[in-house]
């Protein structure tokens, strides 16, 4: 691989990353409710999926999302499933957050296990990643040598590029923690990114391959 096609793959990779997705809103999400340490978390779940698209694909596993329309309608269906239920969860809460403080039950901190599960599980179920992966790479890789090593050195540089965009995020959250914790903001927050969350879930289910 030359040096200007590994620049143009970084371009990629960064351009892909740092556009505002459900990724962004939901590492947002989990700084509120479970601080820095939930954002962090979260943030390393997205980015092991990555992984393990990634790895996927170079073994030839994603091929069988696009060679068998059945294996992509169940990854995409329970995909599809579990953005509805974050969705409902996000909107649910912000729902009671009207009721007055007084009447509502202290609500438990998102835990790091439970935010790091949700970057993962989203990452996971979403299939668009691994056919991303599938489709991106071979662009990339060199027709001899170590083409194995080099597909693994590209997923390390998409999967690393995008955690260190989602800990800025998680950075410029936690300075801006005073105001995103306003009953307001965070019922914005949840009502916002409830709608991310359920309008991707009812475009996964959808769409077609």
């Amino acid at each position: 691989m030359t040096g200007t096609m590994f620049l143009t793959y970084l371009a990629t990779a960064l351009l892909v990353v740092i556009t505002p997705g459900l990724d962004t809103m939901l590492v947002l999400r989990q700084v509120v409710t479970g601080g820095r340490r939930g954002g962090l978390a979260t943030s390393i779940g997205v980015s092991m999926g990555s992984l393990v698209w990634g790895t996927a694909s170079v073994l030839g596993i994603t091929a069988l999302l696009t060679a068998s329309q059945f294996a992509y309608d169940v990854l995409r269906y329970a995909g599809a499933g579990y953005l509805v239920w974050l969705g409902a969860s996000a909107l649910w809460k912000s729902r009671r957050r009207r009721t007055p403080a007084s009447v509502q039950e202290a609500a438990p901190a998102t835990s790091v296990w439970g935010s790091l599960r949700a970057g993962l599980l989203t990452n996971l179920l979403n299939p668009k990643v691994g056919v991303f992966y599938l489709s991106l790479l071979p662009q990339f890789l060199p027709t001899t040598g170590n083409t194995t090593g080099w597909a693994a050195l590209l997923i390390v540089v998409h999967a690393g590029s995008g955690l260190l965009w989602l800990f800025g995020v998680v950075w410029l959250a936690t300075r801006a923690k005073r105001l995103l914790a306003r009953e307001r903001v965070r019922r914005w927050l949840d009502r916002t990114t409830a709608a991310v969350l359920l309008g991707l879930g009812v475009k996964l289910a959808f769409e077609n391959h």
